[in-house]
């Protein structure tokens, strides 16, 4: 069966425009353009179009579907394997949230009291999707599927002793970071020192450390307001720009 741009668009619930917008990338390139001019789409196209709105739904970039689904090796039910695998595992994320809201809830009623575990593991999932919601898109495009979903991970397996100690450092890294403005030198010992522990408190979640991603991270906390609010608000003005020139500094003593 064939589809017109019109039709795909509502079968699919994607608007005329981006399906457009994938032709234009190369990301979805219509069966044939019919003698009138309209885009016409086939069974295959439809299938690449649900592999696409699958990633797409696992919070995948463009660029990285399209690279994927363009390589030689790809897969199209391995893929859908590794899909439904990946859809369990937020379906099992949002079912433990649902249970822990759940149980909050009933606590605040006169319920059953939550354990400190039960605590612990839930305030985790609440501060996973909270990062994902306002930083989820930006950190895949910067970093790479690979490299966030490890570092997910690696927070969510934290252990509560670990969770405490990295509080307790952010807290300390502000303090340090204050004293260090102070000083008014970013390539001093007490610039780097706060460099050095910005490195440790990046370790209870950063699956590998390189200086370069350091060095990104550090010039995000700069272009971005919020992460500039942030530490401006927490350390003094200027706070997010000592930081980076602090960790330049660092990496570059380290490499």
């Amino acid at each position: 069966m064939e589809y017109t741009i019109q039709k795909l668009s509502r079968l699919a619930g994607v608007s005329t425009r981006t399906l457009r917008f994938y032709d234009e990338i190369g990301l979805l390139k219509p069966k044939r353009t019919s003698s009138s001019g309209y885009r016409i789409y086939g069974e295959a196209e439809v299938d690449r179009l649900q592999q696409i709105l699958f990633f797409k739904q696992l919070s995948f970039a463009l660029d990285e579907i399209k690279a994927a689904m363009d390589d030689p090796a790809y897969d199209a039910e391995r893929s859908l394997v590794a899909h439904k695998q990946a859809l369990l595992e937020k379906k099992a994320e949002i079912e433990l949230l649902i249970k822990t809201v759940e149980a909050t809830l009933d606590e605040k009623r006169g319920g059953k009291k939550m354990s400190d575990k039960e605590k612990f593991e839930g305030l985790k999932r609440e501060l996973l999707d909270e990062n994902e919601s306002r930083y989820g898109q930006e950190n895949r495009e910067k970093y790479g599927e690979k490299t966030i979903k490890a570092s997910n991970k690696k927070f969510a397996g934290m252990s509560e002793a670990d969770f405490d100690a990295m509080q307790e450092l952010a807290v300390r890294l502000q303090e340090l970071l204050t004293e260090a403005m102070a000083t008014g030198d970013a390539g001093g010992e007490a610039a780097l020192a706060v460099a050095a522990l910005h490195k440790q408190w990046l370790s209870y979640t950063w699956p590998t450390y390189s200086t370069e991603a350091h060095r990104g991270l550090a010039q995000m906390y700069v272009d971005d307001e919020r992460f500039t609010a942030y530490y401006d608000k927490a350390s003094g003005e200027g706070a997010a720009a000592f930081l980076r020139d602090a960790i330049h500094n660092y990496t570059e003593k380290a490499e």
